[in-house]
């Protein structure tokens, strides 16, 4: 079995399996074929990667062009796409009973969120999905490591950010518009806590802590859009009504007052 190989999944967000033999095979292109399977398995829809760098000796890798597609009944062809992964592997740990992942950095990662008109969101279904496939927390540990994750390495991360990240958020089924949005940096610390999680379980569980953290900031924004949008409505229906009870020289002055109270 090739740690590295494993490693090389998870940093990937969809790993899975218990044993990787590498063959006669390209690593690299092994690796990219086995994200595509296991992240179809994790998320229930299609995932392709373009390019797979991956140098063991050094302890670090690039992967590009990861794209996750969008579920049935929403518009976007993908989900989200990560275009550039950067990770730093603790080395020493290969040799421990617990491997280390020092840092994973995705760079401007591109999300793509809609909200249909029964108020379901695409994110929170994949979300769902992948929690779906994930261990329940209140299961037996010894349930938890049968089979599939009883000879897998266990992996700690210590550090996950997304850096750089832009949202689509896509509120016209509710009558508003599409919003283009930058988002402040995420960080994430301790996956897997101290002794590390079964690789196939680390795996989802990144993959749903990101989206949660990219979830909870698109309802914050939306919160906040359908909140302006309330007001403006307010302040021009009472501005509309003044309108018609006031002569034209108090009329201009109640219509910069409430202009002003918009832009507020």
């Amino acid at each position: 079995m090739n740690k590295l190989a494993t490693i090389a999944l998870i940093i990937l967000l969809f790993c899975g399996g218990a044993l990787w033999f590498l063959a006669n095979g390209s690593l690299n292109e092994y690796i990219k074929q086995q994200i595509e399977l296991v992240g179809q398995n994790l998320t229930e829809q299609t995932v392709t990667v373009n390019v797979v760098n991956i140098k063991p000796s050094q302890g670090m890798g690039m992967i590009q062009g990861i794209r996750v597609a969008n579920m049935k009944g929403y518009s976007q062809p993908n989900i989200f796409s990560l275009d550039n992964i950067k990770l730093d592997i603790n080395i020493k740990s290969l040799l421990e009973e617990s491997i280390v992942i020092d840092e994973i950095v995705i760079d401007k990662p591109q999300f793509f969120i809609e909200v249909n008109k029964a108020g379901q969101a695409n994110i929170k279904e994949l979300i769902d999905i992948i929690q779906s496939h994930l261990p329940a927390s209140n299961a037996p540990t010894e349930n938890r490591t049968q089979n599939s994750t009883a000879n897998e390495p266990k992996i700690r991360l210590e550090k996950f950010i997304l850096s750089g990240s832009t949202l689509t958020l896509d509120l016209t089924q509710l009558g508003n518009k599409v919003h283009q949005l930058s988002l402040a940096e995420i960080n994430i610390a301790n996956i897997g806590g101290k002794t590390g999680l079964p690789a196939s379980q680390l795996g989802g569980e990144l993959a749903k802590q990101m989206l949660k953290a990219v979830w909870a900031k698109a309802k914050s924004e939306q919160k906040k859009i359908i909140k302006d949008k309330l007001k403006n409505k307010a302040t021009d229906a009472v501005k509309d009504k003044l309108k018609s009870l006031v002569n034209e020289d108090t009329k201009k002055k109640l219509s910069s007052l409430f202009d002003k109270l918009k832009s507020n």
